[in-house]
């Protein structure tokens, strides 16, 4: 069992930034891809953004490619969001999601609980 705890949310204006951080416990970290989707009222869950076990590959959905980076840090047991230049359009509940397989697909073995994120315009 992997337990995923996501921190960071918050309101925030637009053009602001936050950090998302989701810390892990149970199974060794550095066994899982790791990732962050998200869903905003009324939407079904879309992907954010993905990290390959070692780090050294990750993916972006177009919408957050350019504002948003994604990051780990296999001794802390915890991978990062960055968000950057944040839009009305970013508000949803983040989710964290670790995965067996190389890269972390839209279904995954473990989800975290989820974070709010707000932006306002």
């Amino acid at each position: 069992q992997v337990q995923l705890v996501e921190s960071g949310g918050g309101l925030v204006q637009a053009g602001g930034s936050l950090r998302l951080s989701c810390a892990a416990s149970g199974r060794t970290f550095s066994w899982y891809s790791m990732g962050w989707f998200r869903q905003a009222p009324g939407k079904e869950r879309e992907f954010v953004a993905a990290i390959s076990r070692s780090g050294s590959s990750t993916s972006y959905a177009a919408s957050v490619k350019g504002r948003f980076t994604i990051s780990r840090d296999n001794a802390k047991n915890t991978v990062y969001l960055q968000m950057n230049g944040l839009k009305s359009e970013d508000t949803a509940v983040y989710y964290c999601a670790a995965d067996s397989k190389y890269i972390v697909t839209t279904t995954p073995d473990y989800w975290g609980q989820g974070t709010q994120v707000t932006v306002s315009s």
